[in-house]
């Protein structure tokens, strides 16, 4: 993937329950700025959008119980949890990232003309997650290529925590990814990819490879384009 004036450039929608299983998990977030580090010297740039997590899905189920919230309230939590989350990241990778965080994708100039190979992005506005910001910053990118990295080794069938005849599916189109999520976001949505960035990606012809984010051994086979444990939609 090429983006303008900059090497290649790598999108990861990095899901917030990788970042809040329950408390903010350091040992994963080590984890990771390692192997981005190591990326970042070899030349690559990456823009990385980050998630609500547990966090919002806490606000949301808050405003929920008290019945006087309506759903563009409520995706305004989570798009504030995101940004929070969003700015914990930028600043434990200071060093290399831009300094604002994205909160539009559809505008990315400063960061092309910064020089810098290094942006953390948060949610946009109401009516979708951060995989459509990640979708929507591809796009914007001239790219085709969209990392989900969440806590699940596949894409099931079906819920693999109450059905034990659950099947991982390694590849999938969107005709049929899409009929799995449906067409309606909700607030707090928990799907493997959100069927509005769903939507959009398959209108621009996309690739979304999702894996667990926790092995970083297998991400780094992705990165470096060797055989990986994920489900492919395309």
């Amino acid at each position: 993937m090429e983006n303008s004036g900059k090497n290649k450039t790598i999108v990861i929608s990095l899901g917030g329950s990788l970042l809040i299983p329950d408390e903010i998990d350091t040992g994963f977030v080590k984890n990771f700025k390692s192997l981005i580090d190591e990326q970042l010297q070899k030349g690559i740039s990456f823009i990385i959008v980050v998630g609500g997590g547990k966090i919002a899905r806490k606000y949301i189920e808050a405003g929920a119980a008290l019945d006087s919230m309506d759903d563009e309230d409520k995706d305004w939590l989570g798009i504030h949890a995101t940004r929070m989350n969003a700015h914990f990241i930028r600043a434990v990778f200071r060093k290399d990232a831009f300094a604002k965080i994205n909160k539009d994708p559809e505008n990315l100039e400063e960061f092309k003309s910064s020089g810098n190979n290094l942006l953390i992005a948060a949610g946009w506005k109401p009516g979708n997650s951060t995989d459509f910001v990640a979708v929507s910053l591809t796009k914007n990118l001239g790219s085709k290529k969209v990392i989900n990295l969440s806590n699940i080794d596949y894409v099931y069938d079906k819920d693999p925590g109450k059905f034990f005849t659950a099947k991982a599916i390694k590849e999938t189109t969107w005709e049929e990814f899409r009929k799995m999520v449906g067409e309606t976001w909700s607030p707090g949505m928990n799907a493997p990819f959100d069927p509005i960035a769903s939507k959009l990606a398959d209108e621009e012809g996309m690739e979304v490879a999702i894996m667990n984010g926790k092995d970083m051994d297998n991400l780094k086979a992705y990165l470096e384009g060797r055989e990986f444990k994920g489900t492919m939609i395309r």
